[in-house]
Formats: structure tokens, sequence, C-alpha cells
């Protein structure tokens, strides 16, 4: 028998009961959709962060204390890195606080970082109106503010920010400059859109404080950044007598760490959705033999009629097959849209891989032949003699 007519008889024999088909081809169709809608929003999720840490900067080196040892950075530390380390472009120190920012009657509660002139350099973040920070900026202390372009957006609306006075925890500040719009952030990583930058000695003055939260280095093309790292590491081993006082680390160390955690969760999430393909598959398998049941006089009859037992296995496993693949392609659809809606209703990002798409669809077909293969042998194997006696 040619593969077009074992093809014709599988579809007849689906046809034959269609709502017992579809309720089979359904646990494929949820397996398969879970799969991709589950590894899509971990992949999503995963290109997010990294996006996130890479609009950090470039070649970058990051220094905080350790919580549980209570040492302090201050601003002398980042003008010694930028002395002592070879191959470092710039420290730049960093002291991060949420306040109040108001302009008449608006007001928005917003992360207002202390920061210097070098900022828009080591993140990559420049001026789109106005201007940056100075170092007479910082050197005096002045009570001037430049806004990301979200924290504007949100406070003036249609007005233009430059030269009006805002106020940041009660006091007077004198809008400067606008900052581009980024559109990293949100996860791991502050929105630098929903942020004011003032001096960081006016922040330090403004919250009582003579300590950093953080410094971040930059790093010279080229250069070792692992040797940067270690340098940076000692010198505040020496400072503090303890080789735990700070943490140190690169920028290629966070994507890799996140990298490791983000790929982990993808596959736990796809291995969870795979169990339920596992489970449909079994459902086919339960299907199949029932069907094998009560068909054996159908089988019967065909083999009393010359029908081999390789035309008898080519019609059960075809049937299986169908079903695991036409549940893959439903669940393939399904899945695109619920990682869309999950994207959308979350706001987590999603992004649909094209190879876990194909892994999902090539698993379904392997669950059709793997769970269709016994019920097809043992359909092929009947006597047609016992077979035609079946009632």
């Amino acid at each position: 028998m040619n593969p077009w007519e074992s093809l014709r008889l599988a579809l007849d024999g689906l046809r034959a009961n269609r709502m017992r088909s579809f309720l089979t081809m359904l646990g494929v169709i949820i397996g398969v959709a879970a799969v991709v809608a589950l590894v899509s929003v971990g992949t999503g999720a995963s290109r997010e962060v990294t996006a996130q840490v890479e609009a950090l900067g470039s070649n970058l080196v990051m220094v905080i204390p350790a919580s549980a040892r209570g040492r302090d950075l201050r601003l002398e530390d980042a003008a010694a890195i930028e002395a002592r380390v070879d191959g470092v472009l710039a420290a730049l120190p960093n002291l991060r606080k949420k306040l109040t920012v108001r302009w008449l009657g608006r007001s928005e509660e917003v992360d207002v970082v202390g920061t210097t002139e070098d900022m828009p350099q080591v993140q990559r973040h420049p001026v789109a109106r106005g201007r940056f920070l100075s170092h007479q900026d910082v050197l005096y202390r002045r009570q001037v503010a430049v806004l990301g372009s979200r924290t504007a957006e949100r406070l003036f609306g249609p007005h233009d920010p430059l030269g009006r006075e805002i106020f940041v925890a009660g006091r007077p500040f004198a809008v400067i400059g606008v900052m581009t719009t980024k559109g990293q952030g949100g996860i791991i990583v502050p929105d630098a859109d929903d942020q004011v930058f003032i001096p960081i000695t006016t922040a330090q003055r403004i919250l009582g404080t003579t300590r950093v939260g953080s410094i971040y280095v930059s790093v010279a093309e080229g250069t070792d950044v692992g040797l940067v790292t270690n340098h940076i590491r000692r010198i505040f081993e020496v400072r503090f007598n303890d080789p735990d006082a700070v943490e140190v680390f690169s920028q290629e160390q966070i994507l890799a760490a996140v990298g490791n955690v983000t790929g982990i969760l993808t596959i736990l999430l796809g291995s969870i959705a795979g169990i339920s393909l596992l489970v449909g598959g079994i459902g086919i398998m339960n299907i199949m033999l029932v069907s094998v049941t009560e068909r054996t006089r159908e089988i019967g009859v065909r083999k009393a009629v010359g029908a081999k037992r390789r035309d008898i296995l080519a019609q059960f496993l075809v049937e299986s097959v169908i079903i695991s693949l036409t549940g893959g392609l439903i669940g393939i659809g399904l899945g695109m849209l619920g990682s869309e809606a999950i994207a959308r209703l979350g706001r987590i990002p999603s992004s649909v891989s094209v190879g876990w798409v194909l892994v999902a669809f090539g698993f379904a077909a392997a669950v059709g032949v793997f769970f269709g293969i016994y019920p097809a042998m043992k359909a092929a194997r009947l006597d047609p003699i016992e077979a035609l006696r079946h009632d």
C-alpha cells in the first residue's frame, strides 16, 4: 500500500471520531503552547536583562560596599582608582535615593542620583538639551539638576523645563539640562529616563552623609579588565585591611551570571512545559489502544483481503503522527499568542525563538511516533482469524 493510501485511511479513521481525535490532540496543543509561551517569556526576559546591564556603559567595573561589613566608599576612593589603576578612563561615584521632586502643583517620586560630570561618558547617556553637570557644579555644590526624559515629560508636560526651578526634597534646583531617552531599565537596573541627576556633593549635603553608594569604573578598550578588577580589589583590601570589604566585579561577570541564571530558568520553564507534552503523548497512546480494540474487526477484514502487517502499522502510526503534528502546529500558534498576551498584561518582555519553536514541533512529532508505535504494532500483529471473530 502506498503512503497516500495510508494517509487517506488514517484521515478517514480520525474523521470517524472527530471529538475524540480533538480531545486527544488537546494534550499536545497545551504542551506545545506551554513550551513556546514559557520559553519565549524566559528568553525575552534574558535579553532584556542583558540589554539593561549593557546599557550601564561599556567596559565597566563596579565597586560596591559589602553590606555585611559596614564599610563606606568615599569620593576619595574614586579619585584613588583614577590615579593609581592603569587603563582606567574615569571612576564615577554615585549616590542614589528616591526623593520627591516638585514643580508648581506637580510632584513625582523619582530616583535622585548624585553623580559627576563623567556620567554621560561612562554610561553612554548624552544630553539632549541644555548641558550636563560640570566640574565646578560638583566642586561648589551647586543646586542644579539634569532631568531624565521621562521625568521631564511627567513634571513639565509641554513646557520647556530649561531654566525653570524645581524642588528636590524641599530645596530649590535650577534645571540646566534634559537627557536623551535611553529606554533601558526596570528589571535589575534603574530606569535612567526616570531620574534626576544632581552634583554628588550636593546630594551628600542633602542626605547628610559623606559616603557614596557605588563607583562605576570605565576601562579603556584593550585593557585587561581582570587585571583592573584585581588591582581595585587590592586597593580596598589595603585601605580597610579586609579582603572582603567591598565587592568588585566587571560587566562581563554580571552578564555571565545573568546568562547562567536566565538560561537555567528558560530550561526549567521548558522542562515543566515539556511534561505537559509528555502527558499529551500518553493520552495519544491510550486513545490509539482504544481505537485498535474498537477496530479489531476492521483490521481482520483488511488483513483477509491482502493487507500486510506494514500496511496496518503505517495506518495507525500515521494517525498518531497526524494528531501530534496538527496539535503541534495549533500549539505553536497559541503559544505565540500566549507569550504576547503575557508580555502585554504582565509587562514582561517576550521573544519567540525560532529554535525553540522547531524544538517544540520536533518533540511533538517524536511524541506521535513514540507513543503511536506500540498501538500500531499491536494492531499489525493481530491474527486475522481472531480479529474477524471479534464482536
